[in-house]
């Protein structure tokens, strides 16, 4: 016997109740594009939800493999794709697929930084979003992203998690505040607590996701009328406190005001320490035609135990104990079980030559 296909007013039928969507808005829903950027602890939850409330098109960018430190709190992954050092991306659209195959998700694995964001997300093409949402675990990247918006007109919509607490806000250009006229440089390093010092609760990172898609989908279905808000609320005292921040743009902002992208015309840094682990991203040099990983894994075997994947070679080295490398094909590498960006650089240059 044939198995009966949902169809699609059976699956949307308690969204399509809401009086804030209705079959109208779930239409519109269908027709939207939306970007996450990092899929960890926030972007793995915006992602399944997004998906599950049927937006179109769904890009997943992310620059990371699975880790068994990331099932704690990154709900799109199990034990099967830490085993395998599958990339994020990867394993969370083969995990949405299932989820609801009616969806369009297209998976980058990338590192996103200034010489490549407007080709990711293809800001002048047809894959340009409507919104994008902040999955990232960095500040680097978040005022990366602001640059992008700002010089772009794009919406997105700002998350941040660590410990027990988390921060969302919408970010309309042009309409409201940027991200410096709320917080106008990054902390300084140790300046704030991070998910390497004071961890971070899986229930904190969930409730901050589920905030940043709500607010997506309002600006989805509403448009930029909607109140433009900056939300805190640590989940462990039950606390919450928004603010309407739509006046709160400052003429004299470096970015929105100024116009100075000073993290977009940055060159990217060469060398970045990954949050929550002792890992170390090393970028390309130069950028080439990328890598033949069966020629990486030829010559990682005599350091190590080598596996191969179509999307990254993992080796876990004999000597130093405990360290580990991941090469990708756009030529990173991730050095696992190394803090000091030095030691990661020496290291990939002895075994790999970069």
């Amino acid at each position: 016997m044939s198995q009966v296909q949902p169809t699609t007013a059976d699956r949307y039928q308690r969204q399509t109740l809401l009086p804030q969507i209705g079959p109208s808005g779930q239409r519109r829903l269908a027709q939207a594009k939306v970007l996450v950027l990092g899929c960890g602890a926030l972007g793995s939850v915006i992602a399944e939800q997004l998906v599950r409330a049927g937006v179109g098109s769904l890009t997943i960018a992310d620059r990371d493999i699975v880790e068994t430190s990331n099932l704690q709190r990154q709900v799109l992954f199990d034990e099967d794709d830490a085993q395998a050092g599958t990339p994020k991306a990867i394993a969370a659209a083969k995990r949405l697929a299932r989820v609801n195959s009616t969806v369009r998700v297209r998976p980058l694995v990338v590192d996103v930084h200034s010489r490549n964001i407007e080709r990711v997300v293809d800001v002048h093409g047809s894959e340009r979003p409507d919104v994008i949402l902040d999955g990232s675990d960095n500040a680097e990247t978040r005022y990366l992203l602001n640059d992008l918006a700002v010089k772009h007109a794009l919406p997105w919509v700002y998350g941040a998690c660590v410990g027990t607490e988390g921060r969302v806000m919408t970010i309309l250009p042009g309409d409201g505040p940027c991200l410096r006229c709320i917080f106008p440089s990054p902390p300084a390093p140790g300046e704030l607590p991070t998910c390497d010092t004071v961890g971070v609760l899986g229930s904190a990172a969930a409730v901050v996701a589920s905030l940043q898609v709500a607010a997506a989908l309002r600006l989805l279905l509403e448009g930029r009328s909607g109140d433009v808000r900056l939300t805190a609320l640590d989940v462990w005292t039950g606390r919450f406190y928004t603010v309407d921040v739509r006046e709160a743009r400052r003429p004299e902002c470096r970015c929105c005001g100024a116009h100075g992208l000073d993290f977009l015309d940055a060159p990217a840094p060469p060398a970045t320490t990954l949050c929550g682990r002792g890992t170390v991203q090393l970028r390309p040099v130069c950028q080439g035609d990328g890598l033949t990983l069966s020629v990486v894994a030829d010559r990682l075997r005599s350091a190590g135990a080598v596996a191969v994947s179509e999307y990254v070679v993992r080796c876990a080295l004999h000597s130093p104990a405990g360290v580990s490398l991941s090469v990708f094909p756009d030529g990173r590498v991730l050095v696992h079980g190394v803090a000091d960006e030095s030691a990661a650089r020496s290291l990939s240059a002895k075994l790999l030559g970069t």
